[in-house]
């Protein structure tokens, strides 16, 4: 081959997969593969479309592939599995690790997850169906039931040899838990200290009692907050009888945390969370998640529509009103959702519960006020410089008073849906805003009468 042919092979640094897929060049797809990590492969191919994304895949050797498969969401996974031969199926869906394998069946179609465990072996098969045997959302949907469990009555040397003779089969080694003959918990001790500890040793000189753990039952999010907490790579998870039954791992807490701060966004901003990759979902799709949001707070809007029409009248015998209505909804507003979006964030990281529901109010009504009174200095100034003193005193004082309530309003209405076992980001800023608008023109309007004496 010349040095010409090389470099017509030889992908340009610029290019990406998908440029590449486009102009099927497969020499120059195979040395894209080959020169990068499995996560930016997994990015690309979930940039693609099925078709191309399948046949970049199919270019993988066994172990890439692999690798890059447990790097995608569930739903590329998919799509994946749908192009593949039955022998190249069971050979991916064997390797795969039990929790990520579990993860992708939950959001399978049921013809799928049929033929997934119909091509696992009986081993695999029954780790995975005790896995999809847990509550939606538990830790026992993410944790591994692959671990290296020590007896407790070991010396170093011997828990040693037993990591090296069943470590092959974890998934991490780096934790190990201690267990009695019933297989209840007992602790936990960590590799590094097996590794700089006297051979002679027992593990139970060396064991932390009392880890902290996880019931499989309870919610995955609230196990991998604590295990953020507490710097834990790892954390045991037992079942109601305190016996191990698997770990949760620090990449799956990450993958946790993630999932719920980006269904909490989505919700924040006013549209349904998606699955799969941005880049990769259609105009029409991303519509449908949006739509439904839009089409409440537009029916939310009439409240604003109707209060407008109630002051008619107030507005005819003072035109001036009209102009700063933008300001004062758009201030309060503003208000609101910077207290609805800290308030969520509060309470998904614990640091607000709903027993704290009156400091709350207590705390976001002079934040709200402090902040309405900073913005009515300015409101005064400009309410003088277009209509006058008397307008731009109504204006001030409706400044103070809307983002006092719209303050007050954002950080309690998160906290009741919590109590109400509702998801405090579905109690999304847009929905806080719209509100906020109809009943900051009640207030609006009603300081116009009284001081204008209109």
């Amino acid at each position: 081959m010349s040095q010409t042919d090389v470099i017509e092979v030889r992908p340009s640094l610029s290019e990406s997969l998908q440029d590449i897929a486009d102009t099927h060049r497969v020499d120059a797809a195979l040395a894209w593969l080959d020169n990068h990590p499995p996560h930016i492969i997994a990015d690309q191919l979930a940039r693609m479309d099925a078709v191309q994304a399948g046949m970049a895949f199919r270019l993988l050797d066994k172990d890439l592939a692999l690798a890059v498969f447990e790097e995608l969401e569930p739903v590329d996974q998919q799509q994946i599995l749908q192009g593949l031969r039955d022998q190249s199926f069971r050979d991916l869906i064997e390797g795969m690790a039990p929790d990520d394998r579990a993860r992708m069946l939950r959001e399978a179609p049921a013809k799928v997850a049929k033929k997934v465990l119909a091509g696992l072996s009986p081993r695999e098969r029954r780790m995975t169906a005790t896995l999809l045997g847990y509550p939606e959302g538990s830790a026992g949907q993410y944790m591994t039931p692959e671990v290296v469990a020590l007896p407790q009555n070991l010396t170093v040397a011997d828990a040693l040899a037993m990591v090296r003779a069943k470590g092959a089969n974890a998934e991490t080694v780096y934790t190990l838990p201690v267990v009695d003959v019933g297989r209840r918990l007992t602790g936990i001790v960590e590799l590094r200290e097996l590794v700089l500890s006297r051979p002679d040793t027992m593990i139970a000189e060396l064991v932390v009692t009392e880890p902290v753990c996880a019931r499989a039952t309870d919610s995955a999010e609230k196990a991998a907050r604590l295990m953020r907490e507490t710097n834990d790579i790892n954390m045991p998870v037992v079942d109601s009888e305190n016996r191990l039954v698997g770990l949760l791992t620090i990449d799956d807490a990450v993958e946790v945390i993630e999932a719920a701060d980006s269904e909490d966004v989505a919700r924040q901003a006013g549209s349904s969370p998606w699955e799969g990759h941005y880049m990769a979902a259609g105009v029409f799709q991303l519509a449908r998640y949006r739509a439904m949001w839009l089409l409440l707070l537009l029916f939310a809007a009439t409240l604003t529509v109707s209060v407008t029409d109630m002051f008619e009248g107030t507005l005819q015998q003072a035109a001036h009103l009209a102009l700063f209505i933008p300001l004062l909804i758009g201030a309060g507003g503003n208000a609101g959702a910077q207290a609805a979006t800290s308030c969520v964030r509060a309470l998904a990281v614990g640091e607000v519960r709903v027993s704290d529901l009156f400091r709350v109010i207590w705390r976001e009504c002079r934040v709200g006020l402090v902040l309405g009174s900073m913005l009515a200095a300015a409101g005064l100034v400009i309410g003088g410089l277009f209509v006058g003193p008397r307008v731009a005193v109504v204006v001030g004082i409706t400044l103070v008073l809307i983002c006092g309530w719209a303050a007050t309003i954002g950080g309690t209405m998160p906290l009741l849906a919590k109590k109400l076992r509702i998801d405090p980001a579905v109690v999304s800023a847009p929905m806080v805003t719209t509100l906020v608008d109809a009943t900051g023109l009640i207030i609006y309007f009603t300081t116009a009468k009284l001081v204008l004496g209109i």
